[in-house]
């Protein structure tokens, strides 16, 4: 796909030609979007959850228990507005939108995420005696993971995404995309 990408500034107009569309929306702000002979219109939405999680078999920090709060940002996009009905004029209800990507963001809020298989059951058993809430993931609990989850749960539910933002920090995130 070719997309241009028009970023304007006070004292500049620049272009440039984007293959990999979904890395260019989320570091251009304010950009424009034009697909080659269409038009393209994009709804994004965001929420966040806390949590904490470990990487099972990693050398660092991240080997340990720790928490984020993630960020979530989810952009659908599409050719054809409704034409008829109470949505005309609509890609998607926002509504609709808003609540399918909260709903997923507090599936895992306040909890701990971990991967299937990386803690003893005895440890879980007596986590959950203790009253913790758990979350256990067929991937490991990283962004890039996330991100990608986070796209097939929505595109199952019948959502036209475009692209999953998934920060772990105000200054790192993760960008999944077809």
């Amino acid at each position: 796909r070719q997309f241009v990408c028009a970023i304007l500034s006070l004292n500049k107009t620049r272009a440039s030609e984007c293959e990999q569309s979904f890395w260019v929306q989320s570091f251009c702000r304010g950009c424009i979007f034009l697909r080659k002979g269409r038009d393209m219109y994009y709804l994004k939405t965001s929420a966040c959850f806390d949590s904490a999680h470990f990487l099972h078999g990693y050398k660092g920090k991240c080997a340990n228990i720790h928490g984020h709060h993630w960020i979530v940002e989810v952009k659908i996009s599409g050719g054809k507005l409704q034409v008829s009905g109470e949505k005309r004029g609509m890609l998607l209800d926002f509504g609709d939108f808003k609540k399918a990507v909260k709903e997923l963001a507090e599936g895992f809020d306040h909890t701990l995420i971990y991967e299937k298989n990386t803690l003893k059951p005895a440890t879980i058993a007596a986590l959950k005696e203790e009253g913790f809430s758990l979350v256990e993931t067929d991937f490991r609990p990283t962004a890039e993971n996330f991100a990608a989850y986070i796209y097939a749960y929505l595109n199952k539910k019948g959502m036209p995404v475009f692209s999953v933002t998934v920060y772990e920090s105000p200054e790192n995130c993760a960008v999944y995309g077809e």
